[in-house]
């Protein structure tokens, strides 16, 4: 009797258990279900923020770059006005309304753009396959600030690269030993100049050197001596006159005036020089957000390559500031 009694007793308990564990399994089991995706939705909620901010900053920064090219294309394009808008004043037969190429200040507005550009005719730089070695020699050292005997191994060296002889001349020069000696894979050309960046190539000519010369000559007049009516102060200094007379009385007189007669400088014949209808022109648009773009160019007036261009460019250079 004792015995049946004590087993039903642990048959109580073991249900008694199985009810306990289980309510436990059915309490417990859902709450770690939902903790966890809870946990779940969390991150994949942190996730699609997370791809939301990149795509908005990425829209962002694409939107900033469109607006960038959008204002540099319309500041390109009106330093390209610019260009042909010099090219028509300086040929008008309005004196009072022509522009003279002589490297002034010439303001335009364009669009929204303000514009300013300075037109030079090659014929006032010194040409580099006609100049001979004395006007070389004063106009390195107008321009490098140098002695006169370095002057004139530098100049002996621009016409040791364009003569077609093997000798140094007499002032100093250098020839293919010379390139060879600093270590150069090249010699002298023995040929003219194609362009005024060939300059850089000639043992002893430095960056900064050219940078201050490459302004003052060109490869495009064909005159041995400069035309003095576009020529810079540094250039009519070269050529044995008093450049910055002769230019403050350039800027004295407006487009359409003459200086009469031969001045203090001995220039005679008044502003008006034999133009020879190729022009460096330097064209700075600036537009309201303070974006620039500027372009420098060389091109011969008169009919281009392309059926309608007024003009045949001959060297083409732009770049441009951002804010």
């Amino acid at each position: 009797m004792g015995d049946r009694k004590a087993t039903k007793r642990l048959r109580g308990a073991s249900v008694s258990a199985r009810r306990w564990v289980g309510r436990d399994v059915a309490f417990v089991g859902p709450s770690k279900t939902r903790g966890a995706a809870l946990l779940l939705v969390m991150w994949l909620v942190a996730l699609l923020t997370a791809l939301i901010g990149a795509f908005a900053l990425t829209a962002r920064t694409e939107n900033l770059q469109g607006r960038v090219q959008v204002r540099g294309l319309v500041a390109h394009n009106a330093a390209r006005a610019g260009v042909e808008y010099a090219l028509t004043r300086v040929a008008m037969s309005d004196q009072k309304l022509q522009w003279l190429p002589d490297g002034r200040p010439n303001r335009w507005r364009y669009g929204d753009a303000q514009l300013e550009i300075k037109i030079v005719d090659e014929n006032g730089k010194v040409d580099l396959n006609q100049a001979d070695a004395q006007l070389l020699t004063a106009l390195l050292q107008a321009t490098g600030k140098m002695e006169q005997s370095e002057a004139a191994r530098l100049a002996g060296a621009i016409i040791d690269w364009r003569d077609a002889d093997t000798l140094t001349q007499p002032a100093g020069g250098a020839e293919d030993a010379d390139y060879a000696s600093a270590g150069r894979p090249y010699g002298a050309k023995d040929a003219e100049f194609e362009s005024v960046a060939e300059l850089q190539q000639v043992l002893g000519i430095t960056p900064e050197l050219y940078a201050r010369i490459e302004p003052l000559v060109t490869v495009y007049s064909g005159r041995t001596r400069p035309e003095q009516a576009f020529a810079a102060k540094e250039v009519l200094d070269a050529m044995g006159l008093n450049g910055a007379d002769l230019v403050r009385q350039r800027e004295r007189n407006q487009p359409g005036s003459q200086l009469q007669g031969a001045g203090a400088g001995g220039v005679g014949g008044g502003l008006v020089g034999e133009r020879s209808g190729t022009y460096s022109i330097e064209s700075r648009a600036r537009l309201a957000d303070g974006r620039e773009s500027v372009l420098r160019v060389v091109v011969r007036a008169g009919g281009g390559a392309v059926p309608g261009m007024p003009y045949t460019p001959l060297r083409w250079e732009e770049g441009a500031s951002t804010r």
